[in-house]
C-alpha cells in the first residue's frame, strides 16, 4: 500500500519511515443526517495524517503519529498524537510496547485509520463506530503481544492490554466530565492449517465515571457504568477474494445507585448485538469492488419483538475503489438503511431516534493520496 520515506540510513545512522496521507470525503443522505448535517450534502469529512517509525536496534522499535480530522461536529481539525510506542520485542512469542497503542478489537481496527489499507470508506458500523473513533482507536498503557507457531496446527498470534481511554467530551455540552479508570482486553487470532483463513476473538472491558446533566436539570449528576466488549471474528483471503464475518456482543451496565438520574425506564443492563459479512474483490489492478451487510441491535431483549426504528440498523452498502496511481485513490460508496438506531438525534433537529425516517440511504465519496 503506501510508501515509506526513509531518512538517514547510513552507517551508524538511525533510519527513520515516513507515512503521510490527506483525505477528502462527501457525505449525501436521504431523509436523515448521518454523522453530519448530510441532508444537504457535507464536505466536513476531512482527515490529515503523517506518521514516523525508526527501528533503534533489532529489539527496540518507536513510533508515532500525528493526525487531525473532522467528520461533521467530531474533530473540529484539532491536531493530536494520534498513538505513539516503544516497542521492545524479546522473541518473536513475546513482545511489549508502552505508550498511546492501538486497540487490537476485531479485523480490523488497527487499520482504521488507513484509508487505503481497505475497500470501503467506512467500515461496518456496527462493529467499527466512525462517531467513537478518537477512544476505540487506542488505549494509554501497557501491551504485551506474541506470534506462536503452531506447526502443523497453524500459528497463534496474541494481545493483551491494559490502561487508560481519553475521551473528549468537548462536542457534547450534556457530559461535563468523563473518567475512565481502566480498560483491558486482549485479542486472540488463529491462523488455521486452512491457507487464507484466520479466526479470532477479542474482549475488552472499562469502567466509565462520568459528569452530565440530566434531562430537564440544571445542575450536573454523577454516574458510573461498566462495559464489557466482545466480538468473534473470521477472515478468508483466497488470490483476489477476501471474505470476512464478525458478530459482537455489547454489556453494559450502570450502577444501581445512579438509575435515579436517568430517564424512567432507563435498564441497569443493556446488551447489544452486532455483526457483519462483507467480501471485496481485486477486479484489475486499478479496480475493488466491495460489499457488506451489517447489522445493530442496541438492546437485544427488545429488538425481536418491537421491531421499532429505534432499535435496530440493518445497512446494505456496496463499494467501488479506483487506484488512480501508486498514490492516489477514489472510492465511490452507496449504504441502503432500514432503522435508526445508529442516528444522533442532535443531528436531526433533537428529535427522538425513534420518530426518524425508517427508510434512508447514504451515499459517500472519498479521495485520498499517501505516501
Amino acid at each position: 500500500m503506501a510508501r515509506a520515506a526513509e531518512l538517514g540510513g547510513g552507517d551508524g545512522d538511525v533510519s527513520l519511515d515516513v507515512h503521510g496521507f490527506v483525505s477528502q470525503g462527501a457525505i449525501l443522505s436521504t431523509g436523515n443526517n448521518y454523522l453530519a448535517k448530510s441532508k444537504r450534502g457535507s464536505l466536513e469529512f476531512t482527515e490529515v495524517g503523517v506518521n514516523f517509525t525508526s527501528q533503534l536496534t533489532d529489539r527496540l522499535r518507536v513510533g508515532l503519529q500525528l493526525f487531525t480530522h473532522a467528520l461533521g461536529p467530531v474533530g473540529n481539525y484539532e491536531a493530536r498524537a494520534d498513538w505513539f510506542y516503544l516497542d521492545y520485542r524479546w522473541r518473536d512469542w513475546f513482545g511489549i510496547r508502552a505508550g498511546r497503542v492501538k486497540l487490537p478489537f476485531g479485523l480490523y481496527n488497527e487499520t482504521s485509520d488507513i484509508d487505503a489499507a481497505r475497500v470501503a470508506i467506512l467500515l461496518p458500523q456496527s462493529v467499527y463506530p466512525v462517531s467513537n473513533r478518537d477512544f476505540l482507536l487506542a488505549q494509554t498503557g501497557v501491551e504485551i503481544y506474541g506470534y506462536v507457531d503452531l506447526r502443523a496446527a497453524g500459528a497463534l498470534e496474541y494481545r493483551l492490554y491494559g490502561g487508560t481511554i481519553y475521551i473528549d467530551v468537548s462536542t457534547n455540552p450534556a457530559i461535563k466530565a468523563v473518567d475512565v479508570p481502566y480498560v483491558a482486553g486482549g485479542r486472540a487470532m488463529w491462523e488455521t492449517p486452512v491457507p487464507g483463513l484466520r479466526l479470532g476473538g477479542s474482549v475488552q472491558a472499562l469502567r466509565l465515571s462520568f459528569q452530565f446533566v440530566p434531562t430537564m436539570a440544571s445542575s450536573p449528576a454523577s454516574a458510573g457504568l461498566s462495559a464489557v466488549l466482545g466480538v468473534g471474528s473470521a477472515e478468508f483471503v483466497r488470490s483476489n477474494l477476501t471474505l470476512a464475518a464478525e458478530f459482537a456482543q455489547w454489556r453494559v451496565g450502570i450502577d444501581a445507585a445512579d438509575l435515579a438520574v436517568f430517564p424512567p425506564g432507563t435498564k441497569r443492563i443493556t446488551v447489544s448485538e452486532r455483526g457483519y459479512v462483507s467480501a471485496t474483490y481485486h477486479a484489475a489492478r486499478w479496480l475493488w469492488p466491495g460489499a457488506y451487510y451489517s447489522v445493530l441491535f442496541p438492546d437485544e431483549a427488545d429488538a425481536t419483538f418491537s421491531g421499532a426504528s429505534n432499535n435496530m440498523m440493518h445497512d446494505f452498502a456496496g463499494t467501488l475503489r479506483f487506484d488512480i496511481n501508486a498514490y492516489w485513490l477514489v472510492k465511490l460508496e452507496g449504504h441502503f438503511m432500514h432503522g435508526t438506531a445508529g442516528l444522533d438525534s442532535t443531528l436531526n433537529d433533537n428529535r427522538p431516534v425513534d420518530v426518524l425516517t425508517r427508510n434512508w440511504a447514504v451515499f459517500l465519496a472519498k479521495t485520498t493520496a499517501y505516501f
